[in-house]
């Protein structure tokens, strides 16, 4: 079997593994989000970054166009110069942290994606998220790192590659972005 065939027999196999009553409540809680006028804030590093602001324009664009009911959802990882004047003044260790300190409030919901579950922006951030109420929802792979514990809800993906592991995690953004598209409301 070539590199191409063990990658998708690889995939296939790791997306069968997806924990889907996960994603249900993944659902439930960006529902209640929604309805009740909450805020949802993403964010990654890298590919998780990419994976994070593809997933609020799926959410934000296609599960709000046109309903009455919109997603309050943002991406902590888009504003390019917040991004870089906190990283260059100060650290990069604080550039979720600090942005959710300016925004969120009790009861928004707080979603990190990490494959390694160790990157000390994201911990930062979930930490803060909890402290200000948030309820906090974790992506992450390989052992799930120091993330998987502090998350309210983690979404883990058993897997050391970290292709497959980002792809798995699009997935379930897609699968709850999608709840939202294909349901009717």
């Amino acid at each position: 079997m070539d590199s191409i065939a063990k990658y998708q027999q690889d995939l296939a196999e790791t997306i069968r593994g997806i924990d889907i009553e996960g994603v249900r409540k993944a659902v439930a809680l960006f529902s209640e989000a929604r309805d009740n006028g909450r805020t949802i804030f993403v964010c990654g590093n890298g590919g998780s970054a990419g994976s994070a602001s593809h997933f609020v324009c799926d959410v934000l664009k296609g599960a709000s166009f046109g309903r009455d009911k919109k997603f309050r959802i943002l991406s902590l990882n888009d504003n390019l110069p917040t991004l870089t004047a906190y990283s260059n003044d100060v650290g990069y260790d604080i550039v979720f942290s600090e942005q959710l300190k300016n925004f969120a409030q009790p009861g928004d919901v707080f979603l990190t994606i990490s494959g390694s579950g160790n990157s000390p922006n994201v911990l930062k951030g979930i930490e803060t998220a909890t402290a200000l109420g948030c309820k906090t929802i974790a992506m992450t792979g390989r052992d799930g790192g120091k993330l998987a514990p502090l998350a309210q809800l983690n979404l883990h993906i058993p897997n050391q590659h970290m292709g497959r592991i980002e792809d798995a995690h699009m997935a379930m953004c897609h699968m709850i972005a999608y709840h939202f598209m294909e349901e009717a409301y």
